[in-house]
């Protein structure tokens, strides 16, 4: 037998706010000591299970995080081609707007798609089209001339936004989420760690100077490769299954009725906004600054390219530590003020990475600002999972996530577009900028807390 209990969730609301706290409640079964039987929520299928604590889907999660990995990987590695790039097609800093708005509109169309495909698609399936999409775009890269080059990357973050989004709503549903889903996270930064060392490396060495670069992509085309095997082997179960599909047309019209519906919903929740704008303005802080920072360094600062390709290695493996070790300290001590106090130090970093004129400063408060920058993610998402609707949760996080690569797509291409007349200086304001925004979002949300 089971005990029913009641977990009131307190949602705070913002500090400029006189309102009364918001509760919310809702029933959850624990199982009684030595009992060997209780009902518990299945993250895939939503239904219960007879285990009382049933295992967790440790495969499933690793794939799910190796997935994360090589979109971090993918990610960081353009920040330190961008100058290779500039140097073989002959272009500006401008043209590199190109590439943040194909992979915009990748996002943009997968959040379009997202609700609908949802309808009609099991989770492994949806996992596997996105890996598919991200090895195609792999595939073209070490050879695909200018324009078909810059494509590439609106396929690629077409991938990224179905398996990303779909990877992140299924670990938010499993036991102790706020763990694995630092976990996920912090393998994408793991990613953003290595990109930059073998991008900088591999590219560095070649004696073909124009066109060398592009072995970085042989790379990135295998662990894509990888992670479609992977998805293949742990999602098997929901691969190849079907959801229901009546010869009735008017089925087929209530599913996609309900989806509009189920969009309708979430565009009136204003947290869903607030949560959406924080994503948008800190993923446009963290993706300019990696995007630009070694061009800023070898421009702005005069460093060597071999040895300033190698510091946003030191960002990401701040984020990887972040991740790693501030999870728990965020989680015991509230998510809205950790947040706040990391938010503060960043932009101390900050500053003091615009203002003091030396490499290694520089270097060093890059890093720590990654330190900071790190538990933002998973932070984030565990605290979505609290205010959305879970009916609505897919679509709601593949709001945040297209809204949040709006972030780190527009302001990079943003900062190019400016730095073709003013120089790319003109990062540190924007990010500083930026930087000041999520924080404030942030505040405005309410304070999520759990009370048992």
């Amino acid at each position: 037998m089971s005990s029913t209990k009641t977990v009131t969730v307190t949602v705070d609301p913002p500090q400029s706010s006189s309102s009364a706290p918001i509760e919310l409640e809702t029933i959850v079964h624990e199982a009684q000591p030595r009992q060997s039987s209780n009902a518990v929520a299945d993250p895939e299928t939503g239904g219960e299970t007879s285990e009382s604590q049933p295992p967790l889907p440790i495969f499933k999660i690793l794939v799910s995080g190796y997935s994360f990995f090589c979109a971090g990987l993918d990610s960081a590695t353009l920040g330190p081609l961008v100058p290779h790039i500039l140097d073989a097609f002959s272009i500006g800093t401008g043209h590199i707007a190109i590439i943040y708005a194909a992979i915009f509109a990748g996002w943009l169309l997968a959040a379009l798609t997202n609700p609908f495909l949802a309808a009609h698609l099991h989770l492994g399936k949806l996992l596997f089209i996105g890996a598919i999409f991200q090895v195609f775009a792999q595939c073209l890269r070490p050879w695909a001339p200018y324009s078909l080059f810059f494509s590439t990357f609106f396929f690629q973050a077409l991938g990224m936004a179905f398996q990303d989004t779909h990877s992140n709503t299924y670990v938010s549903a499993v036991r102790d989420s706020h763990r694995w889903l630092s976990f996920i996270h912090a393998m994408y930064a793991l990613g953003g760690l290595v990109g930059p060392l073998i991008s900088t490396a591999i590219a560095t060495a070649e004696e073909d100077r124009v066109n060398g670069w592009r072995t970085v992509y042989y790379v990135t085309l295998g662990t894509s490769a990888l992670n479609l095997i992977a998805v293949a082997l742990a999602f098997r179960d929901t691969l190849f299954l079907m959801k229901s599909q009546s010869a009735e047309a008017q089925r087929e019209e209530r599913r996609n009725k309900e989806a509009l519906e189920e969009v309708g919903q979430l565009l009136k929740l204003k947290n869903v906004w607030l949560m959406s704008a924080f994503y948008f303005f800190q993923s446009g802080a963290w993706s300019t600054s990696g995007g630009w920072v070694v061009e800023y360094l070898t421009q702005h600062r005069h460093g060597q390219l071999s040895q300033v390709g190698y510091v946003p290695t030191g960002f990401w493996a701040g984020v990887v530590l972040g991740r790693t070790l501030l999870a728990e300290p965020t989680f015991r001590f509230g998510e809205q003020r950790m947040i706040l106090c990391y938010s503060i130090a960043t932009l101390v970093l900050q500053l003091l990475f615009w203002l003091l004129p030396n490499l290694v400063a520089s270097a060093t408060a890059y890093a720590l600002m990654g330190f900071f920058f790190g538990p933002y993610f998973a932070t984030g998402m565990r605290v979505s999972a609290k205010i959305i609707p879970r009916k609505v949760q897919s679509t709601g996080l593949g709001l945040i996530f297209v809204l949040a690569q709006a972030g780190a797509a527009i302001f990079p291409s943003f900062t190019g577009l400016i730095a073709t007349s003013a120089g790319v200086q003109v990062l540190q304001p924007i990010v500083t900028a930026l930087i000041v925004g999520g924080g404030v979002c942030w505040w405005l949300l309410p304070n999520v807390t759990l009370k048992e």
